[in-house]
């Protein structure tokens, strides 16, 4: 089913990311006592009495000189744009604002059902003054604390009993895909240009996406995706401010949700430490990857620079010899509409499945390429071989002693299936086990 979607929103510093991961049940957005934290919309699925919903966290609306504020603003009215139910959220603590009318007035326009939560409310003498807030015209205000949790469940019925009626069917077969790499390499802007529309913050500073966004789109072809933008992941050693580690949290939870990854790099400033590093994430969580090299329309080219440049990105990134690469310019537009066909086709190779048969007739003209490995007088022996999961495609080898399988066979053994199926883009997992 298609979920209902609800959009907290409110001026900045109302405790919208409090709330937002108090209904979640799990610190998902970003919260610090620092007014603009949450700079994009944030999403997350949320339930109530056996009522799914769309959650949606969004950055505080201003109307303040400033492209940030700006492109806030407009990002929460897209937000506005989505929901079926629109939660404002404002603060006891400092009464009815100008700014909090100002919010009102951008509300009435839509037509939607409005809830209004008061937060912070955290003791009668607080509660008191939510009365002041009927001033706003949106109704009875609702106290709520999302620190400690006081008026959520009245909020939430509230919430459940706008929902639309009738929701349509949604099928579950959709490919998650995420955009991962460092910081300011243009995963945001990639992400602009193939869903056509600015959806995500972008600004020339690095750091500015912090929270992963997901939004679904249709390909061409009518193929179901969703899309999930992440921060820009920093080394360990370089995360200083607790708001860049909760970052690179959600941008490995963001990994661990997608299908496929896509590895995006520079090309105007070349291979880092860091995109080795984020690579690995993706790597070691068996997701299908893509390598995309954005701005390409930067550096000066000759016909072999394209080659040239993979040479490189084969020697640094030599564990990631399945990956397919792209070069594309998110500025221009250059074969970023190929990004969904590949990215199809990876989720195709990392899903797909082996019969037991054919894989034992590969075994068997294996072991006549290369011999099984002798250690210390003892040769390994290979009886058999099975596919127990996909996404990453994981084989079991049943052997005498699965201390006989160096690292190197299961080199060779991998190599052998990538020869003779199609997994590109995918990682692939041998795991030996002695045969009772």
């Amino acid at each position: 089913m298609v979920l209902p979607v609800v959009a907290i929103v409110g001026r900045p510093n109302v405790g919208k990311s409090t709330l937002f991961n108090r209904i979640i049940k799990e610190r998902l957005a970003i919260v610090e006592d620092e007014p603009g934290v949450t700079r994009d919309r944030n999403y997350a699925q949320a339930e109530w009495m056996g009522h799914n919903f769309d959650l949606i966290d969004t950055g505080g609306i201003t109307w303040e000189d400033g492209k940030i504020e700006e492109e806030i603003r407009a990002q929460a009215e897209i937000a506005i744009d989505e929901a079926d139910v629109i939660v404002m959220l404002c603060s006891v603590v400092n009464g009815v604002t100008d700014l909090d009318e100002r919010v009102a007035q951008l509300l009435y326009r839509t037509k939607k059902p409005i809830i209004l939560a008061i937060n912070k409310a955290d003791n009668p003498e607080l509660r008191a003054e939510v009365y002041d807030f009927y001033s706003l015209g949106l109704g009875d205000p609702i106290p709520v604390s999302g620190s400690h949790g006081t008026g959520i469940g009245d909020l939430l019925d509230k919430i459940v009993s706008k929902f639309p009626r009738e929701l349509d069917k949604k099928d579950k077969d959709t490919i998650s895909f995420s955009v991962i790499g460092r910081p300011n390499v243009g995963k945001s802007s990639i992400v602009n240009k193939l869903l056509g529309e600015k959806r995500v913050i972008v600004a020339n500073q690095e750091g500015t996406t912090r929270d992963a966004i997901d939004t679904p789109f249709i390909g061409k072809d009518g193929t179901k995706f969703r899309l999930i933008d992440t921060a820009g992941i920093r080394r360990r050693g370089k995360v200083y401010e607790k708001t860049e580690k909760y970052s690179v949290m959600r941008a490995l939870s963001a990994i661990d949700r997608s299908d496929v990854a896509l590895l995006v790099l520079d090309a105007s400033t070349g291979i880092r430490e860091q995109d080795k590093h984020v690579a690995g994430y993706a790597h070691d969580a068996g997701r299908g990857l893509i390598i995309v090299v954005n701005k390409w329309d930067i550096p000066k080219k000759d016909s072999g620079s394209g080659k040239d440049f993979e040479q490189v990105i084969r020697q640094e990134f030599q564990y990631l010899d399945y990956a397919p690469i792209l070069f594309v310019s998110a500025k221009t537009g250059q074969r970023l509409d190929q990004i969904p066909e590949i990215v199809k086709e990876v989720y195709k190779n990392e899903n797909q499945r082996i019969q037991s048969s054919v894989l034992n007739d590969l075994l068997l003209e294996a072991s006549k390429l290369v011999p099984t490995p002798l250690v210390k007088g003892k040769r390994l022996r290979v009886y058999y071989m099975t596919q127990v999961k996909t996404n990453p495609p994981t084989f079991v080898v049943f052997v005498n002693d699965p201390e006989l399988m160096h690292f190197s066979y299961q080199r060779f053994l991998v190599n052998q299936l990538r020869e003779n199926f199609n997994f590109e883009g995918t990682p692939i997992k041998i795991i030996p086990r002695k045969r009772k």
